[in-house]
Order: C-alpha cells, then sequence, then structure tokens
C-alpha cells in the first residue's frame, strides 16, 4: 500500500512538471512571436525631426486642390517631409491628453499607421515622434496590386488594433475602424495637397501576403494603404 501511495505522489509530481513545462514553453512560444513582431533584427529604428506645425496652404486652397493621383516620382522622401506628414496623418496635436490629430471613438485610437518604405516597414510612434523597425526589405509590392506601389517611396499601411474593442459589438467594430481609417486618410489627402504630393488611397491590398510580411498577430487588421510620393515628370 505504501509502495502505491509513494507511487500517486510521484505520478501527480510528474503531471504537475509536465504541466509547468507545457505553460513555461506555451509562454515562450508567446515572447517570442511577440518579439519577432515588434523588433526587426539589423533594422534601427528611425528618430523623426520634429514636425513642423506651422505653414503650408490655406485649409480651403487644400480642400480645393485635394485629388487622388496615380503617378509618382522615384525620388525619396525628405525624413522632415515624412514627419510632417505622419503628424499630420494621426499625431499627437493635444500633448497634456495624448490625443491626436483625427478623432477616434471613446478615444481609443485604434488605427496606426506603418510606413513602408525601400529600406523596410516600420510602426509610426506618435509619441516618441519615431518609426519603429518592424521588417527588414523592401515590402513596398506587398502593400497593393497596382505597379506604382512598388516604385514609389513611401505606402502606409493603415491597421487596426481589435484587441482595444474587446467591449464593441462587431458590427461598431468595423464602423469604427472604418472611419478613424477615413479620417486619417484624408488628413494625408489635405497634407498632399498643401504640399504638392501625389497620394492614393486604396482597398486592393493583399492583406494575408502583407499581414505575413509584417509579422502582425491576429488582433492587428490591415483596413487600406495609401500611397504617397512626389508627382512623376514627363522625365521620369
Amino acid at each position: 500500500m505504501d509502495q502505491l501511495i509513494g507511487s500517486n505522489h510521484a505520478n501527480k509530481g510528474d503531471n504537475k512538471m509536465t504541466s509547468m513545462k507545457t505553460a513555461l514553453g506555451v509562454i515562450g512560444v508567446m515572447m517570442l512571436a511577440f518579439a519577432t513582431w515588434a523588433v526587426a533584427p539589423d533594422l534601427p529604428d528611425i528618430s523623426l525631426p520634429a514636425p513642423r506645425m506651422e505653414g503650408g496652404k490655406p485649409l480651403m486652397q487644400a480642400l480645393k486642390e485635394r485629388q487622388t493621383l496615380r503617378s509618382f516620382s522615384e525620388k525619396k522622401l525628405p525624413l522632415q517631409v515624412v514627419s510632417d506628414l505622419l503628424w499630420a496623418a494621426a499625431g499627437i496635436n493635444r500633448q497634456d491628453s495624448g490625443k491626436r490629430t483625427v478623432p477616434s471613438a471613446r478615444n481609443l485610437q485604434i488605427v496606426e499607421v506603418y510606413a513602408v518604405m525601400e529600406s523596410g516597414a516600420y510602426l509610426y510612434d506618435a509619441k516618441a515622434n519615431c518609426l519603429k523597425a518592424v521588417a527588414k526589405g523592401d515590402l513596398r509590392k506587398l502593400t497593393g496590386r497596382q505597379d506604382f506601389v512598388s516604385s514609389a517611396p513611401l505606402n502606409l499601411v493603415f491597421v487596426a488594433d481589435y484587441a482595444k474593442m474587446k467591449r464593441t459589438s462587431p458590427e461598431d467594430q468595423m464602423l469604427y475602424s472604418a472611419s478613424e481609417t477615413g479620417f486619417i486618410s484624408q488628413n494625408v489627402y489635405l497634407f498632399c495637397a498643401s504640399e504638392g504630393l501625389s497620394t492614393v488611397v486604396r482597398a486592393m491590398v493583399d492583406r494575408k501576403a502583407l499581414t505575413k510580411a509584417l509579422n502582425l498577430p491576429e488582433q492587428l487588421k490591415i483596413i487600406l494603404a495609401q500611397t504617397v510620393g512626389y508627382p512623376k515628370s514627363d522625365g521620369q
């Protein structure tokens, strides 16, 4: 009997140890997955210059000149222009509250902006005013099905974090993410009109392939993409 009791205790101990190892293994996989998503090896973050919050064309003139253009030069955008553009898109305009240049349902700030350039893909960190490295390599061709996306200097990808809407109905989740993306996209349009840049917002995106390339976790959903660049001249 004592031998049986001892055996039972040993089995229970083994079971507990196995369960603990399994749990630790799962946690390890999750941490590795997070690290893979959050950091791109050998691709440094990009510190952005402070955005210029003055100047530009008057609002009514920018609205008059707002348009969709699908012709882009391959000329790279200066970091100052990228900084100004991203701040206009979804930057912080009230430091005391952290609220942004776009309205957000219940201030959930659901949508984040990814910048896909020749060097790699980055997440715009509005608080730190920098681009956080996400994936190394030229992924521009994955941001859309049109030919110009692979050579235009910048493709923005608007990604909604559905984990921030857990207590929201599926209908409202779709509404919130779509409306916030629309606000951001329109800010980009107005900035481009003011600065003489070409831009087009696009729904034709292979979301499955791009999600994989950006290592996005399940709760992050790609909504739309938007190409930005200088207009293509006759000689380009």
